[in-house]
């Protein structure tokens, strides 16, 4: 996978008016995680799950409104977001395909079965086909190594890929309303 740098010097944070931390949130940050952790960085990563679970990603507007909140600065809450493969910065598909991109997935063929997936939906890895409906990430090792190539579709292992596997896959994805 190659990185592909932004020009962060003169990005812009999009912003709503509308903080991402509802009074909900804000009452379960402060009434029930907070409580759990000596420090604000210690309840960062559950705070971190429970907007990604609202939201279904964490965008840069309420990674400052976390940072606020635990009194940590913007730049730990960020580096936490990019560091795990579970966070998302950016609005992910309803169907999250991550392909497994360890040693031993890649001698069994995943560039086979990411390629496939790629031509199929019409995508590049880590990115999302314009409906919302799916999105392509690449793994570090899910810790499957004997049954490579392997993924995970929404949380759910799939293991000994192959293409027909994978077309029956996207088939029942496709399929589901």
């Amino acid at each position: 996978m190659a990185w592909t740098p932004k020009q962060s010097a003169s990005l812009t944070i999009e912003s709503r008016e509308e903080p991402y931390l509802t009074p909900v949130l804000m009452e379960k940050i402060t009434k029930d995680i907070m409580p759990r952790y000596a420090t604000g960085q210690g309840a960062l990563m559950t705070t971190l799950h429970e907007v990604q679970h609202e939201y279904g990603y964490i965008s840069w507007q309420a990674m400052v409104e976390i940072s606020r909140v635990l009194d940590i600065t913007p730049a730990q809450v960020a580096d936490v977001v990019s560091f795990y493969e579970d966070y998302h910065s950016e609005p992910v598909g309803k169907y999250i395909f991550g392909i497994c991109q360890s040693i031993a997935c890649e001698v069994c063929g995943h560039q086979a079965v990411i390629d496939h997936l790629k031509q199929k939906l019409g995508i590049d890895v880590h990115e999302t086909t314009e409906d919302g409906k799916f999105s392509l990430l690449g793994m570090e090792c899910i810790g499957s190594c004997d049954n490579a190539p392997c993924a995970l579709v929404n949380g759910k292992q799939y293991n000994k890929l192959t293409i027909s596997k994978v077309d029956e896959i996207l088939s029942t994805c496709s399929e589901e309303k």
